[in-house]
């Protein structure tokens, strides 16, 4: 087993992976670049952590989420890529995807959500459909992050104690437990039947969180043939000199209280 990452060596290299995003960013504007990247993984695997080390520093009007939720009684009788299609990136944009189409053959088919004829159409329409987004131009990328059951339930005990945390727990989380193999048959016919050239499967082990994001982060950005992109200087211009306004009285707006204060003096 590797030897965990030390907490300082993970943030100072994270913060220079996240500067080179930045650069990415940049190169995706001026380039009219379309890219989606796709997240997937056991649940309790990581896949919202790292992604939020992705966004972190990124424009977000440029680098785009998309968590859908479970789809509607309309969603149901549309083509099922359908709802995706809204969220696929224009020009100079990068769509993150916190669970996306995989999810017919993930949790969908594990717990009875879908046909068995849903589940195989799906299995063989998902390579013609990503063909057909790599074909126009979009750089599609797709990583599973791996976790080992002993260190998902670990987890899912950490969220179940902490209160600012229990909100990711479902009752499907939960389950995931007692159907770990039927989740590895499924993932496995997954690869076999969507891992393709055009658009292959990358896998992330991600039993320790700091190398596992460090690992998909320069990774992604070995990917994207991105190049530096000069960005002009911006010059802050001196204040110029009062014109003889003069702020209203404060008690005549809805101030916010300082309960900072209160903090303050409370642990003095």
């Amino acid at each position: 087993m590797s030897k965990r990452v030390p907490k300082k060596v993970y943030e100072t290299e994270l913060r220079r992976l996240q500067a080179q995003l930045v650069d990415m960013q940049a190169w995706v504007q001026a380039s009219g670049a379309r890219i989606v990247v796709i997240f997937e993984g056991r649940d309790a695997a990581g896949k919202g952590s790292t992604i939020k080390r992705v966004t972190e520093y990124l424009n977000p009007r440029v680098a785009r989420i998309v968590a859908l939720p479970a789809p509607t009684e309309r969603e149901k009788t549309q083509w099922y890529f359908q709802r995706y299609i809204s969220h696929l990136p224009a020009a100079g944009e990068i769509v993150l995807m916190d669970r996306s189409w995989y999810n017919r053959a993930g949790v969908e088919h594990v717990m009875g959500y879908c046909t068995n004829a849903e589940y195989h159409r799906f299995l063989h329409q998902a390579p013609i459909f990503e063909r057909m987004l790599v074909e126009d131009g979009i750089i599609l990328l797709k990583y599973w992050f791996q976790v080992s059951d002993v260190e998902q339930e670990a987890r899912f005990r950490s969220r179940n104690d902490d209160p600012m945390r229990r909100w990711k727990l479902s009752p499907n989380d939960v389950l995931s437990i007692t159907k770990w193999e039927d989740y590895s048959r499924a993932k496995d016919t997954m690869f076999v039947h969507t891992d393709i050239p055009e658009a292959p499967w990358h896998e992330v082990d991600n039993e320790d969180k700091r190398r596992g994001r460090l690992n998909m982060i320069h990774h992604l950005l070995s990917q994207v043939p991105y190049e530096l992109v000069d960005r002009p200087e911006v010059e802050i211009p001196p204040r110029p000199a009062g014109g003889g306004y003069e702020r209203p009285p404060q008690n005549l707006s809805g101030r916010v209280p300082d309960y900072a204060a209160e903090v303050v003096a409370a642990a003095e």
